[in-house]
C-alpha cells in the first residue's frame, strides 16, 4: 500500500473528532521482511536528505512528537532516525518544567532548543504540553504564577494556541518548518503495553504508578488533544495523526512524511564561485 502523507494530515481550521480518526488502518507491508526493507529505503534516503540538508543551510526542521504514553514516540524517534548523522540531528524531550524555567513564559524552555540552520530538530512532547497535560490538570497553571480567580473564566487556552500558532508562524518566516506528530494510540492497545511492560522484566523500568493514573484521564485528553489539533493544524506547521496501534506501519508513515517535508525545500549543494573553482584547481595540481 502506498503510503499518501495527506490521508494523516489536519487541515486547517477543520474540527477534529479523533474517534473519527482510526488507530489502525491496513499496514503497508505484508512481512516482517517487507517491513524491514522499507524502512531501510526510506532511512537510506532521509540520510541523504539530511547531508543535503545541512549544505544547504538555507532551513531548520523542526519534527514535534505527542502522544499518550506507550503511543511509541520513543522507538519512532529511533528508527526512523537511525541513519541520520548525529551531528545534524538534536533530541530533546520535554517533562515536568524545572522551577527556573516555571518563573518564564510557557514558551521559554522549548525556544532555547530550537534548531539551527542545516540541522533537524526533534521534540520528544513540546510546548504543546502547555495546553494538554495543563489543561488535564489546571491546579500546574498555579505553578506559572495564575491564581485560582485568574484561571476562572480566562480564555487561557485560546491564549495559548494563538501564542503557540503565533510563534510557528514566526519560525516559518525565517526559515523554520515544523512537523507535527500526533501518535493516535487505542486505550485497549495502550493497556497491552502496559501489561507487557509489568510482564516482561526488560521492561520494567518503564512503568511507574503514574502512567495508570493519567490513564484514568483518558477522556480528558482526548478533548484536550482534539481542541489542539483543531486549533493550531496550519498550512505551514500542520499536524498529522498517525495510527499508532501498528508501531512498525506508524514508523513507515512518520518516515515518508519527513522524507516528503525535506524533498519539497528544493534543496540544493551549495555552488562554488568561478574564482573559487580556479584556486580549488590550482589546490589540486599542488597536491599531484
Amino acid at each position: 500500500m502506498k503510503i499518501t502523507p495527506d490521508d494523516y494530515r489536519v487541515p486547517p481550521n477543520e474540527p477534529v473528532d479523533l474517534s473519527q480518526r482510526p488507530t489502525l488502518v491496513e499496514p503497508a507491508y505484508d512481512s516482517k521482511k517487507a517491513y524491514k526493507k522499507m524502512l531501510q529505503a526510506q532511512v537510506d534516503e532521509l540520510s541523504e536528505l539530511q547531508r543535503l540538508h545541512y549544505a544547504s543551510n538555507k532551513h531548520a526542521l523542526l519534527l514535534i512528537f505527542q502522544g499518550m504514553d506507550t503511543a511509541g514516540k520513543d522507538g519512532a524517534i529511533r528508527h526512523v532516525m537511525s541513519g541520520v548523522n548525529p551531528q545534524g540531528c538534536q533530541v530533546f524531550s520535554f517533562k515536568q518544567p524545572s522551577t527556573e524555567e516555571l518563573e518564564h513564559d510557557f514558551l521559554w524552555r522549548t525556544t532555547k532548543r530550537l534548531p539551527e540552520r542545516g540541522r533537524i530538530g526533534i521534540f520528544n512532547r513540546s510546548y504543546y504540553e502547555e495546553v494538554l497535560v495543563v489543561r488535564v490538570h489546571p491546579p500546574l497553571l498555579k505553578a506559572q504564577g495564575f491564581s485560582a480567580d485568574a484561571i476562572a473564566g480566562h480564555p487561557i487556552w485560546e491564549e495559548r494556541f494563538k501564542s503557540i500558532t503565533d510563534l510557528e508562524a514566526h519560525l516559518h518566516t525565517n526559515g523554520t518548518r515544523v512537523i507535527k506528530f500526533f501518535l493516535h494510540l487505542s486505550k485497549e492497545e495502550q493497556r497491552q503495553r502496559f501489561l507487557a511492560r509489568i510482564d516482561e522484566p526488560e521492561k520494567n523500568w518503564k512503568f511507574s504508578t503514574a502512567d495508570i493514573k493519567e490513564r484514568a484521564h483518558w477522556d480528558d485528553y482526548m478533548r484536550a488533544y482534539q481542541a489542539c489539533l483543531s486549533a493550531t493544524s496550519t498550512e505551514q506547521s500542520p499536524w498529522f495523526v498517525i495510527p499508532a496501534d501498528d508501531k512498525k506501519n506508524a514508523r513507515l508513515i512518520i518516515s515518508q512524511i519527513i522524507v516528503d517535508s525535506l524533498n519539497n525545500l528544493n534543496m540544493s549543494y551549495p555552488k562554488v564561485s568561478a574564482a573559487r573553482r580556479k584556486e580549488l584547481l590550482k589546490l589540486r595540481e599542488q597536491l599531484e
